[in-house]
């Protein structure tokens, strides 16, 4: 059983590995033996990153990414394939949060969350689709959602649409790509604890949010990691069209 969640060797592609999530799954999958492509912007970021996990002697490819730009996201499956071969897990991560109320959001705003949200998370995968068939990969793709794409809270309405898009592809590409073998699957997180976002949490009105939480607590990236192996892995390899809530019971917390 030990071998179940293994990952070594297989080639993972993960979009807006620069930072965040992103960049806490590229440390994860490299500790568990994956190579990896990172894919962002944010080019300097992206190598010092790999100059890390090449000294745990993964192979590791580099590759800026726009998720908007569709041109972008082929190109960087180019160089991704030359260098380490058809991905075998794509996580796609990359996304922009926005907090407004919707009377006060722009349309920029709107218009932003949504390019980088959705559209982005469907052009990765409608590429990833394309090399996996061609290749006859049996690969899985992980699309990050979110819990407010399933329960909404104030101030969020582009971000909380954005994501229950993505949980609604994520569903329809299992749908018509399991007959290729190709697992699409969302993870859904709930409050994490960043650097982004700590200073909020010790105010009030974080501290109040995460009374809100069951656990009474935020959750850690790392607790991410043991539902991102089963993604990634064989251990999943009954599931399609699944969102996996990683939450501490927020989404069961009562109304």
């Amino acid at each position: 059983m030990s071998d179940i969640f293994d990952i070594s060797a297989r080639h993972i592609l993960i979009t807006g590995a620069s930072s965040g999530l992103g960049q806490h799954a590229a440390r994860v999958f490299s500790a568990y033996g994956a190579n990896l492509t990172l894919a962002a912007r944010r080019l300097d970021r992206l190598n010092t990153l790999a100059d890390e996990l090449r000294t745990e002697g993964r192979k590791v490819c580099v590759v800026q990414m726009d998720v908007c730009d569709e041109k972008s996201v082929t190109a960087g499956f180019d160089t991704a394939i030359e260098a380490l071969g058809v991905p075998d897990v794509v996580l796609n991560n990359a996304g922009v949060a926005h907090t407004a109320s919707a009377l006060k959001t722009e349309q920029q705003d709107w218009e932003r969350v949504i390019d980088t949200n959705l559209n982005g998370v469907w052009f990765v995968a409608r590429e990833a689709g394309k090399r996996m068939t061609k290749n006859q990969t049996n690969g899985s793709i992980i699309n990050v959602a979110s819990i407010l794409g399933m329960r909404v809270a104030g101030g969020v309405s582009a971000y909380a649409t954005s994501k229950a898009a993505v949980i609604q592809l994520t569903k329809s590409l299992a749908l018509e790509w399991a007959r290729y073998g190709i697992r699409v699957n969302a993870l859904a997180p709930g409050y994490m604890e960043t650097d982004l976002n700590r200073e909020f949490f010790a105010t009030e009105a974080g501290k109040e949010l995460i009374k809100r939480v069951p656990q009474r607590r935020l959750g850690q990236l790392s607790e991410l990691d043991g539902p991102l192996l089963l993604l990634a892995s064989d251990a999943s390899s009954f599931m399609s069209g699944a969102v996996l809530a990683v939450d501490g019971g927020h989404l069961v917390s009562s109304l």
